[in-house]
């Protein structure tokens, strides 16, 4: 990343030491070590985690041909997202048990722009979805640092925007990704972060609305005091109901996604120092209260503007016509791109990359027998037991506590110079 030249005078006067103060105490991306997360160790790679090699054989071989295929996904407005940074990229979540939209999202503006490495947007998530194996897709190893994710902390913010970086933030946060199916197309309560940030570093903030998404699993249900309990016991955000039982004999079923025809429109931008001018605040001085009331204000335009694109483009949530035609085009090899066949595609696209070619056909099938456990009624427990007793890339067998965190993407990553 380049560093983003900017006039001093137009920075707010605040640092990541005191900005803690402008912020509400639940909002993720303050500095401190919240409880949910103490037991993750503090590790310094060596150098950034993202694996461009990785992500271009993942998008070729995986990711492009699902969001082709299966969502047959669309980003409408693309030529608005500039090629270069900083700016915050910021959107809905679809509100279901497994952030399918943020990977497509991801994936769909990397592709129209080329692959190129230097155009690849940064995600501020939460490093509870490193920390917690299943919330990795089928557990890959350090899946989301690998995809380019950047752990959700005001220090690493506040450093990809000073070195012009482009950031993808979901202003909801978790609880918008555990809304589930009863609260669809209701934005969460914003945090004020994004426009803390966009003040000091004077960047606009891209919307994008995420319509269809909705429908990935129409069968995520939540409710807010199981998902309270589901939290504190299981290390799980949110625990949709239904969609919860079903996974818990099939394990397939927690990254099952329908075949929602996912349309992204991208916005106009919002320029944020205006916005807080125009509210009769000096940017320079920030308030914690004005902060708020503009992420609110945003929150309820972009609200707005979703319920108008939900109108024009959310009439037909799974368009099957085009999804028949997918299926015309590839018979039954169309299945590999649907959940039932993810599984296969995910694990071994990643293990490919740490192992020989396989001697025969036998002993392919031999050494992925483990994934078919995905399909097995309480198969998570087989899926444990390979985990801790196979040695990589299909289990930690021989690995220190510490290898293993590292391996896995269990810890704590604050971005630093050395770095990038």
């Amino acid at each position: 990343m380049q560093a983003h030249k900017k006039d001093k005078n137009m920075s707010l006067q605040a640092d990541s030491r005191g900005v803690d103060e402008l912020l509400e105490p639940e909002d993720p991306v303050r500095n401190h070590v919240t409880a949910d997360l103490e037991d993750i160790p503090l590790i310094q790679p060596d150098e950034d985690p993202i694996d461009y090699d990785y992500l271009k054989g993942l998008a070729n071989d995986v990711i492009k041909p699902i969001i082709n295929n299966y969502f047959r996904a669309k980003l409408i407005g693309a030529e608005k997202i500039p090629d270069k940074g900083p700016y915050i990229l910021a959107t809905n979540h679809s509100g279901n048990a497994f952030p399918h939209d943020a990977i497509v999202l991801d994936g769909l503006i990397w592709i129209s722009k080329g692959m190129r490495n230097e155009m690849k947007l940064r995600s501020v998530y939460s490093p509870k979805l490193s920390a917690t194996w299943w919330m990795r897709p089928y557990g890959i190893d350090d899946w989301w640092r690998r995809c380019g994710g950047i752990d959700m902390k005001f220090k690493n913010y506040d450093y990809l925007l000073e070195h012009g970086g482009r950031v993808i933030y979901y202003p909801e946060g978790i609880p918008g990704i555990g809304k589930g199916f009863n609260r669809r197309y209701q934005l969460q309560h914003f945090y004020s972060s994004f426009v803390v940030l966009a003040s000091k570093h004077n960047v606009p903030v891209y919307p994008v609305y995420s319509i269809n998404s909705e429908w990935i699993n129409p069968t995520s249900i939540t409710l807010k005091w199981l998902d309270r309990l589901s939290d504190r016991f299981l290390n799980i955000p949110f625990l949709p109901v239904l969609a919860a039982v079903i996974a818990l004999f099939f394990p397939f079923f927690f990254y099952l996604a329908f075949p929602a025809n996912m349309i992204f429109v991208a916005g106009e931008p919002i320029d944020v120092r205006s916005r807080l001018i125009e509210m009769g605040t000096d940017p320079n001085q920030p308030d914690k209260e004005v902060m708020q009331l503009l992420a609110d204000k945003i929150r309820d335009e972009m609200q707005a503007e979703l319920q108008k694109n939900m109108a024009e483009y959310g009439q037909k949530p799974y368009d099957y016509q085009s999804l028949k035609t997918s299926f015309k085009k590839y018979g039954w090899k169309m299945f590999r791109y649907t959940p039932f066949g993810w599984p296969f595609l995910f694990i071994k696209n990643a293990r490919d990359r740490h192992r020989e070619p396989a001697k025969n056909r036998f002993v392919a099938g031999l050494r992925d027998l483990d994934i078919w456990a995905y399909f097995i009624p309480l198969g998570w427990f087989i899926i444990a037991l390979c985990r801790r007793f196979r040695k990589p890339p299909y289990g930690y067998r021989g690995l220190s506590k510490r290898e293993r965190s590292k391996r896995e993407g269990k810890y704590l990553w604050i971005l630093d110079r050395q770095q990038f």
